[in-house]
């Protein structure tokens, strides 16, 4: 027995020695010297250079979406039908399909809740506060409620499974290379008050402005590096999204105004005969914006809730995304960009709180990003870009030609130098963004 164990102590004393002696795998430290990337980049192929530029197999998909979304003022609620022609324009056969639907990280039992309410708890324990929190519920019933998801073609309902913020279609049958599905959603869900999609309520009128991202279940990414990008959306970071035409018809009471993403289709039913005047002006405009809602008729608006509803349709080519705001508090202003012979309409809307700050430099700091990096980099190509007051003196989100942008001014109407330089710097910086999306 002591022979054995002297045998067994030996041994594993030559295993250390040896262990000691092997040199420790090298640690790269890219920040602070030069090394070589290795495996960090992918081997090349007929899809992707060894740069990672597109090869001359490149492929990518394609969703277009027709939706027809309403707007309910009272509860705060939006319910939407979309129908969707996907594009298969990968190598692979697909027998099912994912949707993001990212309103789901606000339901009461996602995930995505529970890991920001923990976020930065102390990890050797938890306040009863902090556990209060964590086990609350919210109020409302967020979160998507999909009615029913078909084949449009075949005329036959499709089965899907809701995965927190992801949901998957079973195709009736694989879609093959080179093939388009079409289907239809049928959904809704209760605006939630933060978050990327939100509403602001201005208590002094009994006003809503919302502010509508994330909206609607969308495609996944499936390319030829990950296949489906199905990562749950837990509330922070961004995500791939594919491009695709867009029309969309928005449906909101008969006094609120609508900013999106494309160009607005039907202006002749929507505007009045004054603002469509004020829009003539606004494409002939190249140095200063033209109101098209003043801040009195905003006002008047405001207090004066007209019944019925109105529907706003745009169309937006070739994006990978679409965005809306809606509220009765908007002023509104544009003007043309000339960017070396092509025209895009730079415009603002913003509620009372942001003037005289955003009257002065919204548009005229868009506008400007668009002669900026169009010189240095490459020409807008959108008909369109917005910039939407997010109702906070801070922070906002780009998305496609629209860009939710903070920055209001003292109850007075007066604002500081830092206000307003910070409000100029963040557009034009998200506007920077933007201008790729």
């Amino acid at each position: 027995m002591k022979k054995r164990f002297l045998t067994l102590s030996l041994g594993l004393c030559t295993h250390l020695a040896l262990l000691a002696q092997t040199p420790a795998a090298p640690t790269y430290q890219s920040n602070t010297r030069f090394e070589q990337l290795g495996t960090l980049l992918p081997t090349p192929t007929n899809t992707r250079s060894a740069s990672g530029a597109p090869g001359k197999a490149y492929w990518q998909q394609r969703a277009d979406y027709d939706i027809k979304v309403e707007l309910d003022d009272e509860q705060q609620k939006i319910t939407g039908t979309e129908t969707v022609t996907y594009h298969n324009d990968s190598p692979d056969a697909l027998p099912y399909i994912w949707l993001q639907v990212e309103q789901n990280r606000f339901r009461a039992d996602a995930a995505a809740g529970k890991a920001s309410m923990s976020s930065g708890i102390n990890p050797e324990g938890m306040s009863t506060g902090e556990l209060a929190r964590l086990a609350n519920t919210p109020a409302k019933a967020y979160g998507y409620t999909i009615h029913s998801v078909k084949d449009v073609t075949r005329g036959k309902d499709l089965k899907f499974t809701v995965n927190e913020t992801m949901m998957r279609v079973d195709l009736v049958q694989p879609l093959k290379p080179g093939e388009k599905v079409v289907f239809s959603v049928d959904w809704d869900f209760l605006v939630p008050p933060q978050g990327r999609c939100n509403y602001k309520y201005y208590p002094a009128d009994g006003n809503y402005a919302y502010y509508i991202a994330q909206w609607f279940p969308r495609l996944a990414a499936y390319d030829d590096v990950d296949g489906w990008k199905h990562k749950q959306f837990m509330g922070a970071g961004e995500f791939t999204l594919i491009f695709g035409n867009y029309k969309v018809a928005i449906t909101v009471p008969a006094g609120h105004v609508v900013a999106a993403t494309g160009e607005l289709q039907n202006s002749k039913d929507i505007l009045t005969a004054t603002q469509q005047k004020r829009w003539q002006e606004a494409k002939n405009s190249y140095k200063t914006p033209v109101l098209m809602i003043t801040q009195e008729e905003a006002i008047a608006a405001s207090k004066n809730k007209t019944t019925g509803k109105k529907t706003w349709i745009y169309k937006a080519d070739n994006v990978r995304d679409f965005t809306f705001a809606s509220s009765r508090r908007f002023i509104w202003d544009a003007m043309n960009v000339d960017l070396n012979g092509k025209k895009s309409m730079a415009m603002s809307y913003y509620p009372k709180e942001g003037n005289p700050l955003w009257g002065q430099y919204s548009t005229q700091a868009v506008a400007h990003t668009l002669r900026s990096y169009g010189a240095r980099t490459i020409p807008y190509p959108y008909p369109v870009a917005i910039s939407v007051n997010s109702g906070s003196p801070g922070g906002g989100m780009e998305y496609p030609m629209i860009s939710f942008n903070g920055g209001l001014a003292e109850a007075d109407g007066t604002y500081s130098e830092r206000t307003k330089y910070s409000t100029i710097g963040s557009s034009f910086t998200r506007w920077a963004i933007t201008f790729s999306q």
